[in-house]
């Protein structure tokens, strides 16, 4: 039973956040218990939905020779290696960074647990006394980790991305000396996009600042250009920095392993002398216990398989991306996604209550992230589609029935 009671509004829940605390007790698609999962279907008491909610965009979660891997680890490191890591590192460790490190083509990588991890413990370490930009629609976890260099006495900046010119008056209006670091996403976890990376980089070179780009969802989906590449994601899945045929020359590129490769795992591709400062400099590496086991395991896995068959699978997933947004264009309807990635925001700017959309989606099976005022602006409340390799043509098929039926049954474009 859902909890209908009033919301309280304290210091504790301020009024800002009282939109989505109503949907977290009023809408079955929010704070919902599942109770078995099938590939891409879900089970929730004794409703089935399609799963269109998931970040595993490369299907990694589900593939055989990746779940295969977990018991050998297992049974050789046990469940969880219980030092920190400036204690001690299982092998698995050494291994992944050096294979990622020539996957993505950086001078050297660093694993930490998850990029909510590094970015609250490094971007202060980056940022130290001096300035730190945060972008205006970057995650939450790295505008939090900008607060914590704020608390430690680094002067907080935003910017838009859309505006690199703005970023370059800024930077130009810095006296010399203290650290300039610049923070924003690579591939943007609400509208699928990617920013101009190229024209932003050469904005922080020419002003002597650092760029942290978190691509928590491009690495695994984007990658670097090519002839022979299976679609326009590019090939290999490395990460935002090869896709735009940017350097890591000044950029310290952040990633995870939890998006595409279903793994808890995340990681840094910086220089060597900045990955043994924050060796000692970074708290999670001294504290904090590492991933388990399973994770190391799979990521290690996982990179084997991408390697081999990665590229078809971003082509399958591609395919399925554009089928949506292709019906959504065909449709009317608005949608944030420019790029074509499989992150398709749907706005309903006013148009119809998100309450009754979500109970709509439910009814027809459908299992969607609800995108909630304060998440996102208020004129871009609405939801998110995230295609994944495992979403077959049929729950594409189904996807794209529902989005007819809201169409017909909500004024969703409000004017547009």
């Amino acid at each position: 039973m859902r909890d209908t009671a009033p919301p309280t509004t304290d210091a504790r829940h301020p009024a800002r956040w009282e939109d989505l605390d109503r949907l977290r007790r009023t809408s079955p698609m929010c704070d919902a218990v599942l109770d078995e999962v099938d590939g891409r279907h879900i089970r929730s008491g004794d409703h089935w939905l399609v799963d269109f909610a998931s970040c595993n965009y490369l299907g990694f979660d589900r593939d055989p020779e990746i779940i295969a891997a977990i018991e050998p680890a297992v049974r050789r490191w046990g469940t969880h290696p219980s030092w920190s890591r400036l204690l001690g590192s299982p092998r698995l460790y050494v291994d992944i960074e050096e294979r990622l490190a020539a996957l993505l083509g950086a001078p050297d990588t660093l694993l930490l647990p998850t990029a909510t991890l590094i970015h609250a413990s490094v971007i202060p370490v980056l940022a130290g006394q001096g300035h730190v930009f945060v972008e205006a629609a970057a995650h939450r976890t790295v505008y939090d980790g900008c607060l914590a260099a704020k608390g430690k006495g680094a002067t907080l900046h935003r910017f838009r991305a859309d505006r690199p010119g703005e970023l370059e008056t800024l930077l130009s209006r810095l006296p010399p000396g203290p650290p300039a670091l610049v923070c924003l996403d690579g591939v943007n976890s609400m509208s699928g996009n990617i920013p101009d990376l190229p024209a932003l980089a050469a904005i922080c070179r020419g002003g002597n600042a650092t760029l942290y780009v978190d691509d928590a969802h491009g690495f695994g989906v984007v990658g670097e250009r090519a002839p022979s590449e299976s679609c326009p994601y590019g090939a290999r899945g490395n990460s935002v920095v090869r896709h735009t045929g940017e350097t890591y020359d000044g950029i310290v590129l952040v990633g995870g392993f939890s998006k595409a490769y279903s793994s808890l795992l995340a990681f840094l591709a910086l220089p060597t002398r900045l990955k043994n400062r924050l060796k000692v400099d970074a708290g999670p590496y001294l504290y904090s216990g590492p991933s388990p086991t399973a994770s190391l395991a799979t990521a290690l896995a996982g990179l084997e398989v991408n390697e081999r068959r990665g590229d078809a699978v971003r082509a399958g997933l591609y395919r399925k991306t554009v089928r949506v947004l292709d019906h959504l264009r065909e449709l009317g309807l608005p949608t944030l996604n420019t790029d074509r990635l499989p992150i398709v925001e749907v706005p309903l700017g006013g148009g119809a209550d998100i309450d009754a959309v979500a109970a709509y989606l439910w009814e027809r099976g459908i299992y969607v992230t609800l995108a909630a005022y304060p998440l996102v602006p208020r004129d871009q409340v609405g939801f998110r589609v995230q295609i994944t390799a495992l979403n077959s043509d049929a729950d594409i098929d189904q996807l794209n029935d529902a989005l007819t039926g809201l169409s017909e049954r909500f004024a969703l474009t409000d004017g547009r």
